[in-house]
C-alpha cells in the first residue's frame, strides 16, 4: 500500500482533549482508517486516561475507564494501528512561561545558562527517566522550542541522543526549503531519526467546523516536496494531527466526524505521491460519497498551484457561491456518504453554513422586521397588526425546521460522543441563533395577544343619569 510514499508510517492523531468519541465510535471508524492507509495512531490522552492515585483528580467526568482503554488498544491492534500515547511532560503546560518560575529565575541568574538550556536539561531529564524505565522506547518531541537553539548548544545537550524531533507544520504554503535547511540542522546536531507532522483539521481556527479541505491537502503536497528533497526514508513517517481545541480553555473545532473526508483526502494523497484521478475516486468509493468537493463547503479562493506534483487544483477547484437551498440538497443525507458519522457531517454542516446566516438574513435583511419591528418597537411594544402575519409565519417555520434538525443532530451526536461534547457543541453552535429567533416570537406573541378587558363595574346606581 505504501509503495508510492515516503513515509513507511502514516499516524493518525486523535486529540482526546474535547469531544472525546465513544469506544463504539472507534470500533466503527478505525477499520477505515486502515482501509485509507493509516498504520498508526498518536493518542493523546489528557484527561480522558484513567489516571489513580494522586493524579486521579486529572481524570474528566466521562474518562475511559481501565477496560475501555484495553478495548481501544485491541481495536487498534485489530486493524494493525501501531498506538503511540502522546503523554503531556512539557508542551501544552508551562513552555511559554519558561524561565518565570522562582527557582527558574534563580538558576537563570548564573552565568553561562538561557532559557534554551533551561529547555533541555528538562527534556533530558523527562527522556532519561523513559529510557531508565522501558529502555525500548524512544520519545517523541514537539520540534518548535529546539528550532531556534544554537546547534552547539544542542549537539552538546544529549538530547539528541535521547529523543526523536517531529517537525510539525500545519500551513498550506508551508516553506519546503526552510524544512530542509532544519532538517539538515537536527542531523548535524545528532538526531538520528525524524519526523514530520501535518494536519487533517483543527488547524484553520479554533471554531472552525468543517475542514477546508483544499487547504489540508496542499499541505500534504508541501510536506512530500520537503521528505522528495531528501535520501529515501529520511523522514520516519507523518503524523496527521486533528486538534480539537487549541489548548483546554479555548472552544471546540472540528469534530472527528467531521474531519473524515479531509483525512481520508490527504491519507490517499501521501499514499498516491500526489492527489490525482485514483485517489480522489479511491476516497470517493471508501466513503460512499459522489463527489469529494461538496465536502469542502468552505469554496476557498483561487490560490496559485504547486510545483507539479499533483494535479490538485484541477481536481478541487473552487466554485462559485451557491444558494442556500441549492447546497443544503447537495449535502443532504443522500450525498454526505455511508462512513462511521456521515450523518454527523451533513448536519453540522448545514447549521455550520446556513443557521445563524438565515436568522441573521430574516432578522436584519427581512424588510418588515427591520422596518416595522425594529429594536426600538420591540422594547415598546409597537407593531402594526397586520405586520405580525408579514413577521410571525416566516419565523414559526424557519424555527421548526431548524427544530428539528437539531433534535436530529442532537441523536446523531449522543450516539458517537458523551453528554458534555454534545452539550457543549450545541451552546456553542446552535443555541445562540436559535434564541434570537425565539426571542423574536415571544416579543411577537407579546405584541399581537391583546390587553384584558377592562374589569367589570360594580352593580348600583348610574351616577351618570340626572337626578
Amino acid at each position: 500500500m505504501s509503495g508510492s510514499t515516503p513515509f513507511k508510517m502514516r499516524l493518525v492523531h486523535l486529540d482526546l482533549k474535547g469531544a472525546p468519541p465513544k469506544v463504539s465510535y472507534l470500533s466503527e471508524i478505525f477499520p477505515l482508517f486502515r482501509a485509507l492507509g493509516a498504520n498508526g495512531l498518536l493518542i493523546e490522552y489528557e484527561d480522558m486516561f484513567p489516571y489513580e492515585g494522586p493524579l486521579r483528580l486529572l481524570r474528566a467526568k466521562y474518562a475511559y475507564s481501565p477496560s475501555e482503554i484495553k478495548e481501544i488498544l485491541h481495536l487498534a491492534g485489530l486493524n494493525e494501528l501501531e498506538v503511540i500515547p502522546l503523554v503531556q511532560t512539557f508542551g501544552h503546560m508551562e513552555v511559554y512561561y519558561l524561565g518565570e518560575g522562582e527557582a527558574s529565575r534563580r538558576w537563570l541568574q548564573q552565568e553561562q545558562n538561557s532559557t534554551g538550556k533551561l529547555c533541555l536539561s528538562h527534556m533530558r531529564a523527562v527522556a532519561s527517566h523513559v529510557q531508565t524505565q522501558r529502555p525500548s522506547v524512544t520519545p517523541l518531541v514537539w520540534d518548535d522550542m529546539l528550532r531556534d537553539l544554537p546547534e552547539d548548544q544542542l549537539a552538546a545537550s544529549g538530547v539528541p541522543q535521547l529523543v526523536e524531533p517531529v517537525l510539525w507544520d500545519y500551513a498550506a504554503d508551508l516553506d519546503v526549503h526552510g524544512k530542509v535547511l532544519l532538517m539538515q540542522k537536527y542531523w548535524r546536531c545528532g538526531f538520528p531519526r525524524l519526523w514530520a507532522a501535518s494536519a487533517f483539521k483543527g488547524a484553520t481556527g479554533p471554531s472552525q467546523a468543517v475542514p477546508p479541505i483544499r487547504h489540508h491537502l496542499r499541505n500534504h503536497v508541501q510536506w512530500l516536496q520537503v521528505a522528495g528533497s531528501r535520501p529515501t526514508d529520511s523522514l520516519q513517517g507523518i503524523i496527521l494531527t486533528g486538534w480539537q481545541r487549541y489548548d483546554h480553555f479555548s472552544v471546540l473545532c472540528e469534530l472527528l466526524p467531521a474531519g473524515v473526508p479531509s483525512l481520508a483526502a490527504c491519507l490517499q494523497l501521501l499514499l498516491h505521491g500526489g492527489f490525482d484521478g485514483d485517489a480522489k475516486a479511491k476516497v470517493e468509493n471508501l466513503l460512499g460519497i459522489s463527489n469529494l468537493e461538496m465536502m469542502d463547503p468552505v469554496r476557498q479562493a483561487p490560490c496559485s498551484p504547486p510545483r507539479p506534483i499533483s494535479p490538485l487544483p484541477v481536481l478541487l477547484s473552487p466554485s462559485p457561491p451557491v444558494e442556500t437551498a441549492v447546497l443544503s440538497r447537495a449535502l443532504c443525507r443522500e450525498g454526505a456518504g455511508s462512513f462511521p458519522g456521515s450523518n454527523i457531517l451533513a448536519l453540522v454542516t448545514q447549521v455550520s453554513l446556513h443557521l445563524r446566516s438565515s436568522v441573521d438574513a430574516l432578522l436584519e435583511g427581512n424588510t418588515y422586521v427591520t422596518g416595522w419591528f425594529s429594536p426600538y418597537h420591540r422594547r415598546r411594544k409597537l407593531i402594526h397588526p397586520v405586520m405580525v402575519q408579514h413577521i410571525q409565519p416566516a419565523a414559526l417555520s424557519l424555527l421548526a425546521q431548524w427544530s428539528t434538525l437539531v433534535r436530529e443532530l442532537e441523536v446523531a451526536l449522543q450516539l458517537a460522543f458523551y453528554p458534555d461534547a454534545v452539550e457543549e457543541w450545541l451552546e456553542e453552535n446552535v443555541h445562540p441563533s436559535l434564541q434570537r429567533l425565539q426571542a423574536l416570537l415571544q416579543d411577537l406573541s407579546k405584541v399581537a395577544t391583546p390587553p384584558p378587558p377592562p374589569p367589570p363595574t360594580s352593580p348600583g346606581r348610574d351616577t351618570a343619569q340626572d337626578p
